[in-house]
């Protein structure tokens, strides 16, 4: 995998999670933002500069400024979708609610809704949804 983008408010859990990932080797570059908000500034930047894009999103659903939910809206809109089209995004979250799970999978771009915090086997689930 080439470019990974990470969206969580929570340092320790970036730290942990860039550490994990750095590990397995499982991107070549790992990008972080801290809510909604930069990382659609970020993927603006992208678009402007026609820049590679993210193979894969880690999304963190609660969080200040612009959370999960909100971002998964402006990142449906046919602005990003068109361009990031093979962009995946992996919803985390500490907390596993039924209704959540059901919520993330009417985003297409979604593949799945998993547990924190990130782990190899994780990465490994997630590298087989990416695979099929």
């Amino acid at each position: 995998m080439d470019l990974l983008l990470c969206i969580d408010d929570d340092p320790i859990t970036i730290m942990l999670s860039k550490m994990v990932m750095t590990r397995a080797a499982y991107a070549n570059e790992i990008v972080t933002a801290q809510n909604g908000e930069e990382a659609l500034a970020y993927l603006d930047r992208l678009m402007n500069e026609n820049s590679p894009i993210p193979d894969l999103i880690f999304l963190d659903l609660n969080m200040p400024i612009m959370g999960g939910w909100e971002f998964l809206d402006a990142f449906s809109e046919e602005k990003y979708r068109g361009y990031f089209a093979k962009s995946k995004v992996v919803v985390l979250s500490s907390t596993i609610d039924p209704r959540d799970i059901e919520k993330s999978k009417s985003y297409e771009m979604v593949l799945d809704f998993m547990s924190k915090p990130i782990s190899k086997e994780l990465l490994e689930l997630v590298k087989s949804k990416l695979e099929a």
